[in-house]
């Protein structure tokens, strides 16, 4: 055998062992949910064959070809009993892609599809499209809506990092074949819509996220909600804004809808992320709230401050203390496993059930927005406490 066919050969049985390795449970947690020991998509897990030429006459020294770069923002369902994720991969390049990588059990084994997702064009051709929330609708169709980015032409001569947003919809019946639809019309800049799994009023209904520019969230209030008439010519045109941002929280510079809520017997169970700006920079987290089953504009349940936020070697990557979200699943026994990203680089799961998730958002005390409210509301739980257990008021 050549060395060529030895090196190979090791280096798909050194990807095939990783591919494998177990992922355990972490020991630290909250008590909602439970995190895990490794990520479960780097950019490592993409294939080998995707990297390496592996034809000994075109790559003598085996080198890596087609870098990727990071593994990030993916949309998930549950399909054919596998734990699907469609993945925004980023190639060396900046380009990102979609791909599909499936597991058997949701925590780890995830493996890509051969190919890529190969996602049709736009009438105007995006240089850029990304974290795609899935959205099984009762209309049939498994739709995706993914940012769409374009340079602005409208920048200053020599200005290259302008950009525009639009929210980008296709749908499907196989994840495989996808028709694309016209981006969404809107007034605004659009990133982060998410599709809602019902029709509302015999429409579709859309989570929105209004911006006046690419980054600066300028007007836009909040995560809006429009109703759209027709799905393959989706327009807003009237938007009202459910889930506000306020000053000094964790949403203060922007907020935007993860995946589509779950359904549960309380209300709508809501997973977003939350914004704000410190001396390092943007510092992204992400949060919870309810609306009702009965109008899903109207919320019902807004627990204060984060649910997760970046810890360990998730505050490190591409783009620092980042945690992002736009994908999660729900199986039939009521465990629910959420998919994050972290610092734009790498996947990771956490997992919990539907009833603490409810519990943690109706019973949990909301953001007051003011310090002198929330030591009040510290201090009547202390005191619920002591009195409940008298040995702590020893402890002075």
């Amino acid at each position: 055998m050549s060395q060529f066919n030895d090196n190979m050969t090791k280096l798909l049985a050194e990807h095939e062992a990783f591919l494998s390795r177990k992922n355990e449970p972490s020991i630290k947690g909250n008590g909602v949910v439970t995190r895990y020991e490794y990520p479960v998509l780097t950019s490592e897990h993409t294939p080998v064959f995707w990297r390496y030429d592996l034809n000994e006459k075109t790559n003598p020294y085996l080198l890596e070809r087609i870098g990727m770069n990071a593994t990030m923002n993916a949309g998930a369902i549950k399909w054919k009993e596998k734990y699907l994720l469609m993945v925004r991969v980023e190639g060396s390049d900046r380009k990102s892609f979609f791909a599909v990588a499936e597991s058997p059990n949701g925590i780890d084994n995830f493996r890509f599809w051969d190919y890529p997702v190969t996602m049709p064009e736009d009438v105007i051709p995006a240089t850029n499209i990304y974290d795609m929330r899935l959205t099984a609708h009762e209309d049939g169709w498994l739709y995706g809506i993914f940012c769409a980015e374009r340079h602005d032409d409208n920048a200053p001569a020599g200005d290259l990092s302008s950009a525009t947003a639009t929210a980008a919809i296709a749908r499907t019946k196989d994840l495989v074949n996808w028709e694309r639809l016209p981006d969404l019309k809107a007034k605004s800049q659009q990133r982060n819509v998410v599709l809602h799994p019902e029709f509302v009023n015999g429409k579709y209904a859309l989570y929105t996220r209004p911006q006046d520019g690419f980054i600066d969230t300028g007007s836009g209030g909040g995560i809006g909600w429009a109703l759209i008439d027709d799905i393959t010519h989706a327009e807003v045109k009237e938007e009202v804004i459910i889930d506000r941002r306020y000053y000094h929280t964790i949403k203060e510079v922007k907020n935007g809808e993860g995946p589509h809520p779950i359904k549960t017997s309380k209300g709508w169970l809501h997973l977003a992320h939350g914004v704000r700006g410190c001396a390092a920079g943007l510092r992204y987290v992400l949060y919870m709230y309810m609306t009702s089953l009965e109008d899903p504009t109207k919320v019902i349940a807004s627990p204060a401050g984060y649910f997760l936020a970046p810890q360990g070697e998730e505050r490190i990557g591409d783009v620092s203390n980042v945690l992002f979200t736009n994908g999660w699943i729900a199986d039939e026994d009521g465990k629910v496993f959420i998919y994050y990203a972290s610092s734009d680089t790498r996947m990771h799961v956490a997992t919990s059930t539907i009833d603490k998730m409810v519990d943690y958002c109706m019973n949990t005390p909301e953001d007051k927005l003011r310090s002198a409210a929330s030591v009040e509301i510290l201090k009547k739980m202390i005191k619920n406490n002591l009195t409940l257990t008298p040995q702590l008021a020893n402890n002075k």
